[in-house]
């Protein structure tokens, strides 16, 4: 396949993996290279189809209850995030436990213990039975109310409590913006976090997509179904009259028309590039530009558990660095410089 005739071909940065999704690869990368016991994951570390099935080839077990843990493994926690409740379940039935939270997800969880403390009602906007809500609800699951919509407000009742809200971190700004205007003009003296609980990534994904808007008539987003942030650049190009496809490989492509128009791509925040580079190369655009929004430094250390344990790291650490003994020891400094992409291929 190739466009034809208008045949622009904008790929779109920022695009792909957020610091969260680097950082949760990593550790689960490090973790196979350094235990010889199965390794255990709860919930798909990412929610990316590719992603996981890489580290099912590699035998990484997925499991989705800690009643399912072997006494005495080695799990890790998911991206995106654990309640605290099951988190302990976890501590006290394995050998080694990493939680690879994301810090934006802990910030969340950190401002629902908070409001429940003092005695606040929280209505949480998320999405029912997705990781990130059910984690967040089991953090003070006596105070806190899923809302999904506008209508879901009205259902709230909360007019004799104290209120606060908060969000999933991977909702559309389309998604949070009418339901956090209603909460505000219906609770009066609703109390918000100082800053916003959207993560930048799945914020600066939608910008782009909306700056790069006026100059294509169809989008393709890379990424799975699961993925929260990937729906929502879906739905931020929809609301503004285009057409967008969530893909997840070339065989996707069949049924998607793209003769005549002028095409961008982008990708979910856990969604690897290599698929991006492998569309881009098969639809052999005349005319191919790279649309730069805006570029992101952020960096996530590796979980504490990791962090801590240097002497199970040396191994990888060596074999990271084979001809400087000194940076082998030393060398978890040089995370920040290895990338995700470069972990996946090393397994």
């Amino acid at each position: 396949m190739c466009i034809r005739d208008r045949n622009n071909l904008y790929v779109v940065t920022p695009r792909g993996f957020c610091a969260g999704v680097e950082m949760a690869i990593k550790a689960l990368t490090w973790m196979l290279k350094i235990y010889d016991e199965p390794v255990y994951c709860y919930h798909e570390i990412v929610h990316n189809d590719w992603i996981v099935q890489r580290f099912k080839d590699k035998n990484v077990i997925f499991i989705e209850d800690p009643k399912d843990l072997p006494k005495d493994s080695i799990v890790m926690l998911s991206a995106h995030g654990t309640a605290p409740m099951v988190e302990m379940e976890f501590k006290n039935t394995s050998m080694t436990s990493v939680n690879s939270v994301c810090p934006l997800v802990t910030k969340v969880h950190h401002e629902a213990k908070r409001f429940s403390e003092d005695g606040k009602k929280i209505i949480y906007v998320g999405h029912k039975n997705h990781d990130e809500a059910i984690g967040a609800l089991g953090v003070a699951p006596d105070n806190m109310i899923l809302v999904e919509s506008v209508e879901d407000i009205d259902q709230t009742n909360l007019h004799n409590d104290k209120v606060a809200l908060l969000a999933q971190t991977t909702l559309a700004m389309s998604e949070w913006e009418p339901i956090l205007n209603k909460a505000k003009s219906e609770y009066q003296n609703i109390e918000l976090p100082r800053k916003s609980d959207l993560c930048y990534a799945t914020t600066n994904r939608q910008k782009a997509l909306i700056n790069i808007s006026n100059k294509v008539d169809k989008v393709l987003v890379v990424g799975s179904s699961t993925s929260s942030n990937t729906n929502a650049l879906v739905t931020t190009i929809n609301n503004l009259g285009k057409e967008a496809h969530r893909i997840e490989t070339l065989d996707d492509l069949d049924n998607i028309s793209l003769d005549n128009v002028d095409v961008a791509i982008t990708a979910g925040a856990s969604a690897p590039d290599h698929i991006v580079k492998e569309i881009s190369e098969y639809l052999n655009p005349n005319n191919l530009e790279f649309f730069i929004d805006t570029t992101e430094e952020e960096y996530f250390p590796l979980p504490k558990e990791l962090r801590s344990n240097i002497t199970a790291l040396s191994k990888l650490l060596k074999d990271m660095f084979p001809t400087n003994n000194k940076e082998a020891v030393n060398g978890i400094s040089k995370d920040k410089s290895w990338s995700a992409t470069e972990a996946l291929s090393s397994l």
